[in-house]
């Protein structure tokens, strides 16, 4: 099944938050925002901004009738600052006017004198002053101390990673509505409803039940709508509460980069152990993670960095340390991957340094040490139903890695200003929310009186498909057409107390209780259908919109079905709990199973370098990965690709710059570089890797957004590798983004 989308995607026929038709009385918002990363606030003069016609009202901290509080796991975040700033973008208040245009006139109009205090704007220099979002985290498993000393190799060194810009098409935005008896609709970008239902409901001072949040689809994500999607709705509903009017509120692009977060950047340090037969004996790295100004995701963030820690391969002893540093930039936040591709960065770093020592290939003790069955992983989960080496040795054969390495060795010795590098990626990559109790979704199905049905679930449908799959769910187990079934908005009415639509869980989350609703339908139209034509319940299915018996199709369809069961009065609605079983963690130990399994895959990169100008081409990357028994292969396929040439820009290109004021310098296209046509691989082949898949995946279709976005950390050191073969003087560094800059540097350092 194509991406039911699609159609009215190209067409442009497909409705976000921006093209709702908005009521003739509808005010439009704008937060002011800090100008200074850090300071006391001695005075704002909002006089000749509220004095200018056509502006309806200021709303600042002084207007909240509930908590001025939007902190989910640490309540550290106000929703407008009070009398100091932390960071640069920071709101302060909100401006309701009759137009846009207005709007930007009176935010010009104001006047504020803020007093400078010291900002922060690095990890180190967090730590150095002790400044933190809460305590250290550690994963340990073994010793550490007594492994190293009878290792016969040990190394040491430093790595960092860059943040990275979520640029989602549609920015973050919203459109509250007021209804009757103090009653809110929340029309929002975002990624958690419930988040944002929550949340306002604290803001507001009222109950839940009286705000209601709707969600059509997003136009992109990413992990940046998850969290951060709600200041913006509390915003424009605090306005409303007071106003009683409909405020519409959509960020402009340079808002958006300004006052939101970004994927964390993290330095971190490593010393990594090997025996004599490559095996690494011992591993301990210590991460820095650039939290921001306020914790937003980043305890849950850093957590499943120490969860990825160790990648695809399994290590005895184990020591890992996460810092959640609190600086002066705009709070830092979820971002495909979740803290894993950092963590995966830092021991792919530390196995490239112990080749170089040493005097071997990467890939020599990447293959020495994968995960095999029954091996533990650092939190204590068992690995089971492992596929790390099939996908690995899949990929080295399946695309003839031997003689792609010979003709890049050929390639070099034949050329002096171009020089070509491989690299071998492999991935594994836990599936669940790492939180225990968020891993549950419930589905509401109706089938109407002609025998078409809704389907509503907790999935939020944001370019990833997940619609396209209940939709597929749903067809498969009721054996109706597709044009019968209609996906539902995502609506915390309709389906309460969702988890948000991230941590690659949505579509079994969801999918499953679909699955239990349709299978609980089944159940009862099955009485009705075994006296309609005279049979055994356990010999009737359906298929093709009709009832079938014995493999047979029988002349009952599945209109006059459901017609004899609206006469019989059977329930033609259901609702349905799905919750994660076996998962389960416990933070005092740090030991658990935490996921409910693993997605596993190899790439392998291969890349030219002009060493003239210091600019690469990503040749191809060819990917065998594990997508269970994909149940929309074309779908995973396109996931894949886009994971990857998000992983790629986030390892090449992208390079997030504060200046030492906390200022963002890469704030427009101009200043920030992400993948085009020119920068993708020229050829992405991926070939599925033969499995049984998984049974707590949905239909044994195991998880893809995320997993993918890791093989793009295989271009770094592809890149590497041919900056090496140029000139041997090059001494490994792992920063990231490896722009063309630094390439150009390391080509000509130490010559």
């Amino acid at each position: 099944m194509k991406n039911i989308d699609s159609f009215t995607h190209v067409r442009g026929e497909s409705l976000f938050v921006d093209d709702l038709m908005i009521r003739q009385d509808a005010l439009f918002g704008l937060c002011f925002d800090s100008p200074k990363a850090h300071g006391k606030i001695i005075s704002i003069d909002y006089s000749k901004a509220e004095a200018l016609e056509g502006v309806e009202r200021i709303f600042t901290y002084k207007d909240v009738l509930g908590e001025n509080q939007i902190g989910g796991i640490i309540p550290d975040e106000p929703l407008w600052a009070v009398d100091e700033v932390h960071f640069w973008g920071q709101p302060i208040a909100f401006i309701v006017a009759e137009t846009e245009v207005i709007a930007k006139k009176a935010k010009a109009l104001i006047k504020i004198d803020i007093e400078e205090l010291p900002i922060i704007t690095t990890a180190k220099e967090a730590k150095e002053k002790g400044s933190f979002i809460n305590a250290p985290r550690s994963f340990n498993l073994g010793n550490t101390n007594d492994s190293f000393k009878n290792c016969k190799y040990v190394f040491e060194g430093e790595t960092f990673s860059n943040g990275q810009e979520h640029l989602y098409l549609e920015t973050q935005g919203c459109y509250v509505v007021p209804q009757e008896n103090g009653s809110i609709k929340i029309t929002s970008s975002t990624q958690g409803p419930t988040q944002v239902q929550k949340t306002a409901a604290k803001v507001l001072g009222i109950p839940m039940h009286k705000i209601e949040v709707d969600v059509i689809r997003l136009g992109g994500g990413f992990g940046g709508k998850e969290d951060q999607a709600t200041p913006w709705a509390c915003m424009a509903a605090v306005a409303v509460q007071h106003l009683n009017k409909p405020v519409k509120y959509m960020l402009n692009r340079h808002d958006d980069l300004r006052m939101t977060g970004k994927r964390h950047p993290y330095s971190s340090s490593f010393k990594i152990g090997l025996s004599k037969e490559l095996r690494i004996e011992a591993f301990e790295a210590e991460f820095l993670q650039n939290s921001g100004a306020a914790a937003d995701l980043s305890p849950a963030i850093a957590e499943r960095t120490l969860f990825h820690a160790t990648n695809s391969y399994f290590i005895k002893n184990v020591k890992t340390t996460v810092y959640s540093c609190k600086t002066n930039l705009p709070p830092n936040t979820a971002f495909r991957g979740f803290g894993g591709p950092q963590g995966m960065f830092v021991i792919e770093s530390a196995i490239a340094v112990a080749a170089n020592k040493i005097g071997v290939d990467k890939s020599k003790i990447q293959e020495a040490n994968l995960l095999d069955e029954n091996d533990q992983f650092p939190y204590g989960q068992i690995a089971t139903e492992v596929q790390a080496k099939k996908a690995w040795f899949s990929a080295k054969e399946k695309f003839e890695f031997e003689k792609l390495e010979k003709k890049v060795k050929s390639f070099n010795k034949k050329n002096k200003l171009y020089k070509k590098g491989i690299s071998l990626m492999p991935i594994a990559f836990g599936i669940s929310f790492t939180n225990t109790p968020m891993n549950h979704a419930r589905a509401l199905i109706h089938i109407y009186q002609d025998g078409s049905v809704g389907v509503s679930t907790g999935a939020v449908e944001m370019g990833q498909s997940v619609n396209t799959k209940m939709l597929q769910v749903a067809q498969d187990i009721l054996g109706i057409s597709a044009d019968k079934v209609k996906l539902e908005t995502t609506n915390t009415t309709r389906v309460a107390n969702t988890s948000p639509s991230a941590a690659s869980s949505t579509a079994d989350l969801n999918g499953k209780a679909v699955e239990m609703a349709c299978n609980s339908l089944i159940e009862r139209l099955t009485n009705v259908a075994s006296k309609m034509v005279s049979s055994d319940r356990n010999k009737i299915t359906y298929k093709d919109d009709f009832i079938f018996v014995s493999e047979k199709k029988s002349t009952i369809s599945w209109e006059s079905l459901i017609a004899q069961a609206m006469l019989e009065r059977v329930a033609l609605s259901e609702n349905a709990h799905y919750a994660t079983p076996i998962i389960h963690f416990d933070k005092s130990k740090e030991k658990g199973h935490p996921f409910a399994y693993h997605v596993y895959g190899t790439a392998i990169t291969t890349v030219t370098l002009d060493c003239l100008r210091g600019t690469y081409e990503i040749d191809s990357v060819k990917i065998v990965h594990d997508f269970g028994k994909s149940m929309n292969i074309g779908i995973d396929i396109g996931q894949v690709e886009g994971a990857l040439a998000q992983g790629i820009g986030w390892m090449t290109l992208e390079e997030i710059s504060y200046n030492s004021d906390g200022k963002l310098l890469s704030n427009a296209l101009s200043t920030y570089k992400v993948p085009d046509i020119f920068s993708v691989p020229k050829t992405i082949e991926t070939i599925p890797l033969e499995t049984d898949g998984h049974d707590l995946a949905i239909k044994k279709s195991k998880a893809v957004g995320e997993p993918p976005l890791m093989y793009g950390i295989g271009v770094y050191f592809a890149i590497q590798q041919a900056v090496k073969e140029f000139n041997p003087n090059y001494k490994l560094k792992f920063d990231a983004p490896f722009t063309p800059e630094k390439v150009l540097i390391g080509l000509y350092e130490n010559q």
